[in-house]
């Protein structure tokens, strides 16, 4: 239908002034463009909605520009999947994925929060004095035995993330493992060859694995990020920044108690058919070319 290869068109391709469509702007141009003589957006959004086509949604990302990238991003998967270089893993062998959830503000809402009543939602006070921040660090999310260590430092930085990794292999059973993987981004802290000379010549058993540049979505410790945000951070409404604190360690430990390995199902395969699918796609210079 040629509504709904509009739709899936960006507006500029026909000449609107748009950044996205919506039904109603659909419905306009269909009719400006003599597509059909009249046509209501309810129509457009019904026939639309049918094919799961939402052209007034959009999500961020990262094309993937490492030239590398299937490879690192397959160790990974791999890590995952308790298998590296070939080989499968050992029962001395451990996985934990390391990150850094930065600038964590402690807001002071002028007015004390309202709880769910009847017929009520939570009430939030929209004004607030700043009472700091912190950088939360937790490095300690065993992939596959769900494990968690976490630390609250005021700033980030080699020296903070190191105390982190003090922290987490000095315990048993890491302490005498054969090989303790850590899966990290391309952070400041835990950058390149020197990272990797620094910490591994410090843990003869640790073996410091980079992700691609942008693939933080294939850190597990991303989704323990995001259940924080979701659980802890939002609403944003402490008394002071060292209530903040005390809630996420306290949260830590909670989650700890409840926590299983995350179910991760994407595979190597999976990488190739994503990065197939993107090599199939115009780049940026060959469309402005066209």
């Amino acid at each position: 239908m040629t509504i709904k290869a509009m739709a899936c068109e960006l507006p500029a391709t026909s000449g609107v002034p748009l950044s996205r469509w919506h039904a109603p702007d659909l419905a306009r141009a269909a009719i400006e463009q003599g597509i059909v003589a009249s046509i209501s957006d309810t129509t457009i959004w019904r026939w639309l909605s049918a094919d799961a086509i939402r052209p007034w949604q959009y999500r961020s990302w990262v094309f993937p520009r490492d030239p590398d990238f299937a490879a690192k991003a397959g160790r990974v998967l791999d890590l995952y999947h308790r298998r590296f270089e070939g080989e499968p893993l050992g029962e001395g062998d451990f996985v934990v994925c390391a990150d850094e959830k930065t600038s964590i503000q402690a807001r002071l809402r002028k007015h004390p929060t309202a709880p769910t009543a009847p017929a009520r939602t939570m009430r939030v006070e929209h004004e607030y004095e700043r009472g700091g921040a912190l950088a939360y660090l937790l490095a300690a999310w065993d992939a596959h035995r769900a494990r968690l260590f976490g630390r609250c430092e005021p700033s980030t930085g080699i020296e903070p993330f190191g105390n982190l990794i003090e922290q987490v292999m000095s315990a048993e059973p890491y302490a005498s493992a054969d090989r303790v993987f850590w899966v990290v981004d391309n952070g400041s802290s835990h950058r390149g060859q020197a990272s990797i000379d620094r910490l591994q010549g410090a843990f003869s058993n640790l073996v410091l694995i980079h992700l691609p540049v942008h693939a933080s979505w294939l850190n597990q410790i991303e989704i323990y990020f995001s259940v924080v945000q979701r659980k802890v951070l939002t609403p944003n409404d402490f008394t002071d920044l060292a209530e903040a604190e005390a809630r996420l360690l306290d949260f830590q430990d909670h989650y700890e108690r409840i926590a299983r390995p995350f179910e991760w199902k994407f595979t190597r395969a999976d990488l190739g058919a994503l990065l197939a699918k993107l090599q199939r796609r115009p780049s940026p210079s060959t469309s402005q070319a066209a």
